[in-house]
């Protein structure tokens, strides 16, 4: 069984933006709390995920590339509105940080996630790393189809 063990930030300032990002658009099949599937093109590139319930920081993954015109032809499928995004990715002090600037309308939301092997493992924070939002659903890609970042009470 495939886990992923990722924690997630707000970004602050604008020193990520130093790095060109790729392209995302993904979209949900479903959205259960128990599981998601979701359809995802990057770089021309297709992906399909099936995640489990999360626990903590952990939650089962499984991730399949597929054809890009089935992807293209399954994000019809999904749910709207379909997340936009841009992400940069950073490898700083021996992990790989992503960071995901959203678009549309989740436009202003900038969220950076870690994958660690286990939820207590020790990691140095870049300076632009902010408050953590692992334990808040609102920043779950899935929720924000649902409750886009726009509509959150300012």
């Amino acid at each position: 069984m495939a886990l992923e063990i990722e924690r997630k930030f707000l970004v602050i300032g604008n020193e990520w933006q130093l790095v060109a990002g790729v392209k995302f658009s993904q979209g949900y099949l479903n959205r259960d709390k128990n599981r998601t599937v979701r359809v995802r093109i990057a770089n021309n590139r297709g992906f399909l995920t099936i995640k489990g319930a999360t626990h903590g920081a952990t939650r089962t993954e499984f991730e399949y590339e597929i054809p890009i015109a089935d992807a293209e032809n399954l994000l019809d499928l999904c749910e709207r509105p379909i997340i936009q995004k841009i992400r940069h990715i950073f490898h700083y002090k021996g992990f790989k940080w992503e960071v995901d600037e959203f678009q549309g309308d989740n436009m202003g939301l900038v969220v950076a996630e870690i994958e660690l092997q286990s939820e207590d493992q020790l990691f140095e924070q870049p300076s632009w790393i902010g408050k953590e939002v692992t334990d808040d659903p609102r920043y779950y890609n899935a929720n924000l189809t649902q409750h886009p970042y726009k509509a959150w009470a300012k």
